[in-house]
């Protein structure tokens, strides 16, 4: 099959060749960046995932600098994933309630001042436990907003490009984070670098304020004749829930990509046990943050090469495949490696696992309009909790038979369930790019 026009009016009576059609979605890029509210998007979102890792490294450092325990540092870190257990699939709901820029707004003005607090000289543990976590129940409806006004200002194989575009930058902006937080609090001390990362997101705050229009929310869609009646009403947050997770389980190919995202609470694992590990391999500090940004440093370079050189069916057809290939690295552990060795398997692990970018934008644009936002926040909620419960589970276990044999469990396990998968979306793939092809003709029209 031949690769999918998605740039191209389906209308059209005459193909374009293939080197033009090459040449479109390859330009995507520069069609989005040209894009004034998506730069000032990007610009808010780079900011916000500096400032999250920022933080994450820091306060990691702050507990552990305070009590000298690696099992309250790994605590620290599950609570950046386990919020949306709680507060994902109803907050994420309120980007289909209100005006997303407002939402996106109050969102990084709200972390800002919760972060001031963490870094506050003398709080107790238990008080920077609970104000994580509320500093990360604000960026579920923040994703959720983003991800639906991104598909009222792009649309197509654009709006492909502007989920990578972003995805990419939250790598890069993870290892800009680790790197710089590591910096900063071997200058200043953790409790500064922590209150100081309070004003990035007043900076993201302002920038989406000014460099994006207000918008009403978009029209309801029309409910399907055989379906229930659509009035003009917003529905509650828990039937919004009910009705997010009934129409992403009960589509097939929303229901195996959704389990492909999940997937990173096995294979994300090492991220949590960073400090053990580096532990083991006689390291410091220094080379738990190499060990924490190795699958993002994979990411970002196959990010790349996945969305930048390989063509949209190609792409879409590879989620299987990468999605059962990204755990193999982890296997590796069942021998002792030094450190180097380490943050070169994760470096492929999250080249791999790069697979995450397509099937995110797929996701999106599979699902109806009126609901993206409401099954985003599902989707991303769940790949939080999973990772969350997995740092949780493996830290417990390391305790007992120490690094390796956990990565190597986790590492099989999430091999068995990607081959699983992969069988799944081979017969769905085609689908997808048809809704992709939907999507363009539907901004043509």
């Amino acid at each position: 099959m031949g690769d999918p026009n998605i740039d191209r009016d389906p209308g059209d009576e005459e193909r374009a060749p293939s080197t033009e059609r090459d040449d479109t979605w390859r330009s995507s890029y520069r069609d989005v960046m040209a894009i004034g509210e998506f730069r000032s998007i990007w610009l808010a979102h780079a900011l916000s995932v500096i400032g999250t890792n920022l933080l994450n490294i820091a306060t990691a450092l702050l507990v552990y600098k305070v009590t000298e325990s690696a099992f309250a540092t790994g605590v620290t870190l599950a609570l950046n994933f386990l919020p949306p257990l709680i507060g994902g699939p109803l907050l994420s709901g309120l980007a289909d309630l209100l005006p997303r820029r407002r939402v996106m707004v109050a969102c990084d003005v709200l972390r800002a001042c919760v972060i001031v607090l963490i870094g506050v000289p003398g709080m107790p543990i238990w008080a920077i436990w609970c104000l994580m976590f509320f500093s990360v129940l604000p960026g579920i409806p923040f994703a959720a907003a983003r991800a639906a006004l991104l598909t009222q200002i792009i649309q197509g194989e654009r709006y492909v490009a502007s989920t990578t575009i972003i995805q990419l930058t939250a790598q890069l902006g993870m290892l800009i984070g680790l790197i710089a937080g590591g910096m900063t609090v071997a200058v200043v001390g953790p409790n500064v670098t922590v209150m100081g990362t309070g004003l990035l997101f007043a900076l993201s705050a302002l920038i989406l304020l000014v460099g994006v229009k207000a918008r009403p929310l978009p029209p309801r869609e029309e409910a399907p004749s055989d379906g229930p009646a659509t009035t003009g009403r917003r529905p509650h947050l828990l039937s919004m829930f009910r009705d997010g997770a009934k129409l992403v389980f009960s589509d097939p190919k929303l229901r195996v990509l959704i389990l492909m995202a999940w997937l990173a609470g096995l294979y994300g694992i090492p991220y949590g046990l960073a400090t053990p590990m580096a532990a083991e391999a006689g390291g410091g500090p220094t080379a738990a943050g190499f060990i924490m940004a190795g699958a993002a440093i994979g990411a970002l370079f196959g990010g790349l090469i996945l969305t930048r050189l390989v063509p949209p069916t190609t792409r879409i057809g590879l989620l299987g495949p990468l999605a059962a290939l990204t755990s193999v690295p982890l296997l590796l552990w069942v021998f002792q490696m030094p450190l180097w060795a380490m943050v070169l398997a994760l470096a492929v692990c999250g080249a791999a696992g790069s697979y995450q970018f397509v099937a995110n934008a797929a996701f999106v644009l599979c699902v109806p309009r009126e609901g993206r936002a409401q099954a985003f926040g599902l989707a991303a909620s769940g790949i939080q909790v999973a990772q969350g419960v997995g740092i949780l589970v493996s830290s417990y276990y390391v305790e007992s038979f120490g690094t390796g044999p956990v990565i190597v469990t986790a590492g099989a396990a999430s091999l068995v369930l990607g081959v699983l998968l992969a069988v799944l979306w081979s017969r769905r793939s085609a689908e997808v790019i048809a809704r992709m092809e939907e999507t363009e003709s539907e901004k043509a029209a």
